[in-house]
C-alpha cells in the first residue's frame, strides 16, 4: 500500500489522466514505482466516474481491464478512429511520454533520450532515429527515405520544406516571428 492520503491519490490520478487522456493498469508499468498501486487509482477513478468528472470504459482495444478516460479524450478518440487517413507525418521525441513504441504500441523499444526520434503516418511507426541511425520500419522510394531521414535529422522544419508536412502541420509557432 503506497499510504498517500487521499487528495494526494487523487492528484496523482488526474495528473496521469492529463498526460495520456487514458489510463489502464497496462500504461501504469513504466510509471515510476513510487506511485499508488493500480488497486488505489481505481477507487479514485471510480469515484471520479460516479461524479462524473471523467469516463470508464473501454477505449483503447486489445488491453483488459478497467480503463478511464477524461471527456475531451473521447471524443478525440473517436474522431481519430473515424479519420479517413490522409498520409500526415508526426515527428515525436523518443523522451514524449507518447514514446509507447515496444511497450504499448507495436515495434522497437526506444530509449527515452531527447536525440531519438520516431516518424508516424497516419498513426503508424514508419521510422526511427536512435543514436543518429535513421532505421525505416516500413518499405519507401528512395526519394521518400531521404525525406524521411532529413525530416528525423532536421525536424519539422526540414518536412516541410520536404514537403511531408503541410504548413498547418506539425509543432506551433509561438507568437513571436521567426520563434518556435
Amino acid at each position: 500500500m503506497s499510504g498517500l492520503p487521499a487528495a494526494a491519490a487523487e492528484h496523482v490520478a488526474r495528473t496521469l489522466l492529463r498526460r495520456y487522456g487514458v489510463v489502464f493498469r497496462a500504461l501504469l508499468a513504466r510509471e515510476a514505482d513510487w506511485l499508488p498501486p493500480w488497486r488505489e487509482l481505481v477507487a479514485v477513478y471510480r469515484r471520479l466516474e460516479a461524479r462524473g468528472d471523467i469516463r470508464g470504459g473501454r477505449f483503447v482495444a486489445g488491453f483488459p481491464g478497467e480503463q478511464y478516460a477524461l471527456p475531451e479524450a473521447v471524443g478525440k478518440l473517436r474522431k481519430t478512429r473515424d479519420r479517413v487517413p490522409d498520409g500526415r507525418w508526426a515527428v515525436i521525441s523518443a523522451a514524449d511520454p507518447l514514446n509507447l513504441v515496444g511497450f504499448l504500441v507495436p515495434g522497437p523499444k526506444i530509449a527515452a533520450l531527447a536525440a531519438n526520434r520516431l516518424l508516424y503516418r497516419d498513426g503508424i511507426l514508419v521510422a526511427t532515429r536512435v543514436g543518429g541511425e535513421v532505421q525505416c520500419l516500413e518499405e519507401l522510394t528512395p526519394a521518400v527515405q531521404w525525406q524521411v531521414r532529413d525530416l528525423l535529422m532536421r525536424g519539422s522544419g526540414g518536412a516541410r520544406r520536404a514537403g511531408l508536412l503541410s504548413a498547418g502541420s506539425g509543432p506551433r509557432r509561438s507568437g513571436v516571428p521567426g520563434r518556435r
